[in-house]
């Protein structure tokens, strides 16, 4: 059985920028068709090239239920999300271009990040977590 890993990403126009968030299973190819504008939409109309945030799943419908999540999430939520790892919003996508060559060698690299528990809250802020 292939396994497979999935990406829910946040792309920005700039530091503190308009936001866009994503899910794909090739996070490198999905991120270099916005920064060369090859996607009609939202992040060609305003310039949204600059990958500041991602984790990763296993399961499909983790990340896609993690990515609808984001997308309802207070702008304030998602920065804060963005700061806890990015505090300088960075671009990510030469770094990341780095660590998933060096991945393909040793998987393991690769580890989700999201527990099934958490991408299944219904709306738990930056944090991730939902007080019960």
């Amino acid at each position: 059985m292939r396994e497979h890993i999935y990406f829910v990403y946040m792309l920005a126009s700039k530091a503190q920028g308009t936001l866009y968030t994503g899910v794909t299973n090739d996070v490198l190819r999905r991120v270099e068709e916005h920064r060369q504008g090859l996607v009609p939409g939202f992040t060609k109309k305003y310039g949204v090239k600059r990958l500041v945030w991602f984790e990763t799943h296993e399961d499909i419908r983790e990340a896609i239920a993690r990515e609808k999540q984001i997308k309802r999430w207070r702008r304030d939520w998602k920065r804060s999300l963005i700061e806890a790892s990015n505090p300088q919003w960075l671009d990510l996508y030469p770094g990341l271009l780095q660590n998933l060559t060096r991945a393909i060698i040793d998987p393991a690299l690769l580890a989700p990040k999201m527990s099934s528990r958490t991408a299944r809250s219904a709306d738990p802020g930056p944090t991730g977590t939902q007080a019960e």
